[in-house]
């Protein structure tokens, strides 16, 4: 993704430029700096400049210049034995700085607690971003594996409850185009990733005001989420209930757990977003 983005060479062949950076005031520089902090964040392990190279579409010497400048700003650490690279604990910083200052995340916060004591799940607040959503709030519940609590983590809007639950409420055409132009890789063998398949999910989605996620994210997880909507009706985030498919199966999480996401959703968004 990464490389694809920084392939500025195979785009002006072809006289396609994108308008953003066709602007004046688009620095290429950061861009292919940011690239490298990407490419690091990309991975659980520590990673190697010829890695990053390989990652960014950069030259070795390009990618070692990048990374040595985000290590001396602080962003990235350098193990002194393998001279590989990883994100630093400033990092975290700039996650502190986002969290705390979206309206909707510290509005919606105190809601997902009572939710959270309500129906004794996983709580989830999600936000689209591009062809993923990302979570931004995580309230776990007593049995949770460390990857399902992590803010931050993302995953394609196209095979995840949030996500179709906010595809729901854009234009058709909108939705599909999101959906076309994901990549559609299957996360588990129950992955919906047929373009007239997930469409025809949305549309339940739309027809329901929630969308259900069998295992298509995370096997043995089931995920009910409902969209955030303000006054004009454009999806802002979505609120999610997850839990194991061992204990609930599709019915009951429809009459039981749905209600309560859509109730949920509809206070965050009177509560003025």
């Amino acid at each position: 993704m990464v490389k694809h983005a920084l392939n500025d060479d195979a785009a002006a062949s072809s006289g396609v430029v994108a308008p953003e950076k066709a602007n004046a005031l688009f620095v290429g520089s950061l861009e292919r700096g940011l690239a490298v902090l990407e490419a690091v964040a990309t991975e659980r392990r520590d990673v190697g400049v010829t890695e990053i190279a390989a990652k960014t579409g950069l030259d070795k010497s390009a990618a070692q210049r990048f990374a040595f400048t985000l290590q001396s700003l602080g962003y990235l650490e350098k193990n002194p034995s393998t001279r590989r690279f990883k994100l630093s604990r400033r990092v975290l910083g700039l996650a502190h700085s986002y969290l705390r200052s979206d309206p909707l995340i510290e509005l919606a916060t105190p809601y997902l607690s009572d939710l959270r004591q309500s129906c004794q799940k996983r709580v989830d607040l999600s936000l689209l971003d591009g062809l993923d959503i990302v979570y931004v709030v995580r309230l776990q519940s007593q049995r949770e594996a460390f990857g399902a609590t992590i803010v931050g983590r993302r995953i394609p809007a196209f095979c995840s409850s949030g996500g179709r639950a906010m595809l729901s409420r854009l234009p058709e055409a909108e939705a599909r185009a999101l959906v076309e132009h994901s990549p559609r890789t299957p996360l588990t063998p129950y992955t919906i990733t047929d373009v007239e398949a997930v469409m025809v999910e949305i549309a339940r989605a739309r027809r329901d005001g929630f969308a259900i996620c069998a295992q298509e994210a995370l096997t043995g997880e089931i995920v009910v989420a409902a969209p955030i909507v303000d006054l004009n009706g454009v999806p802002r985030g979505a609120v999610h209930i997850a839990m194991s498919i061992a204990d609930h199966n599709q019915d009951e999480v429809r009459a039981r757990f749905a209600p309560m996401a859509v109730a949920t959703a509809r206070l965050i968004a009177g509560g003025g977003y």
